[in-house]
C-alpha cells in the first residue's frame, strides 16, 4: 500500500527548487529539505538540465534562466490591489473599520485599495488619491524604512507642510515619531492628516524586501482613542505580513 503521508515526486522537486532559492550549497539544500542526498542529487541534476537551476564553477547552485523568466512574468502581472483584496476583506470583518493600501510613489503615496467597514459614514479617501507621507499612518510606516540620508532628502524636498495643527512639521518631531514606528513595528496617525480621523498602519514589502506600500486601519477619533487604535496594530501587522508574503517576500530568519 502506498504511504499517502510521504511526499510525491512532484512535492520533492518543489521542495528542492524552493530550497535552492534560499541555499546555494548542495549540503544546505539537503538539510533544508530533509531528503536523502541521492534524491536531492537526482532532482538537482534534472532541474539543471531543464534550466530551472544553474550551477556555478565553484559548485554552488542558483536559480536558472527558466526560473528567472517565470518569476519575471509573474511579477509583471502582479496587481497589488488584487493581491491585497482578500486580506483587506478579512481585516474589515475583524476590525469593522475602513482599511486601505497605499503604494509609495516618490515623495507621496497613492491609495490603490480601500474597503469600508459597516459604519454609517465614509472616509474622505478614494482609490487613486495621492497623499503626503509625513502626516499619514501609511506614509510614516514607509518613511520609517528609509535610512537617514534618504529621510533627510525627503524632508528637504517636501518641507513637511502642515495638514492639521497636529502634523509634524519639523525634522526633529518627525524623526522622533519614526523612531517609535521602528521600535514598535507600526505607525499611528493621530489626526495629523485629517481632523477627527485616526489610523494605524504597517509596512508591506515586495519580493526584494523593499518597502513599497502599507496597509492601514482608519476610524473616527470620536469612536476610538489613539490607545484603542493602537490595539488594532497586530491586525494591521498581520495583514501587511500576508500581503507581503503574497508578493513573494520572505521574512528574515
Amino acid at each position: 500500500m502506498t504511504d499517502m503521508s510521504s511526499p510525491s515526486a512532484i512535492d520533492k522537486t518543489l521542495m528542492v527548487l524552493d530550497a535552492v532559492l534560499e541555499h546555494s550549497r548542495f549540503t544546505d539544500v539537503v538539510n533544508a529539505t530533509g531528503l536523502a542526498k541521492s534524491t536531492v542529487h537526482r532532482i538537482m541534476a534534472s532541474l539543471v538540465e531543464h534550466e530551472f537551476v544553474a550551477q556555478a564553477e565553484d559548485g554552488s547552485y542558483h536559480p536558472g534562466p527558466k526560473a528567472l523568466r517565470l518569476a519575471g512574468h509573474a511579477l509583471t502581472n502582479v496587481d497589488l490591489a488584487t493581491v491585497a483584496r482578500p486580506v483587506l476583506a478579512d481585516l474589515v470583518a475583524q476590525t469593522r473599520c475602513t482599511v486601505h493600501v497605499g503604494l509609495l510613489n516618490g515623495d507621496e503615496a497613492i491609495y490603490v485599495a480601500r474597503l469600508d467597514g459597516p459604519k454609517p459614514y465614509r472616509m474622505p479617501s478614494r482609490v487613486g488619491k495621492a497623499f503626503w507621507l509625513h502626516c499619514t499612518g501609511i506614509g510614516k510606516a514607509l518613511l520609517a524604512e528609509k535610512d537617514d540620508e534618504a529621510l533627510d532628502a525627503h524632508i528637504t524636498r517636501t518641507g513637511l507642510p502642515a495638514r492639521t495643527p497636529l502634523t509634524h512639521t519639523t525634522a526633529a518631531a518627525l524623526k522622533a515619531d519614526l523612531a517609535q514606528v521602528r521600535a514598535r513595528g507600526y505607525a499611528l496617525d493621530d489626526e495629523e492628516n485629517e481632523p477627527g480621523i485616526r489610523c494605524v498602519a504597517a509596512v508591506i514589502h515586495d519580493h526584494t524586501g523593499a518597502a513599497i506600500a502599507a496597509v492601514s486601519i482608519s476610524t473616527l477619533s470620536l469612536e476610538q482613542s489613539i490607545a484603542q487604535v493602537a490595539l488594532m496594530a497586530p491586525a494591521a501587522i498581520e495583514a501587511a505580513r500576508k500581503i507581503s508574503a503574497a508578493l513573494g517576500y520572505r521574512e528574515p530568519t
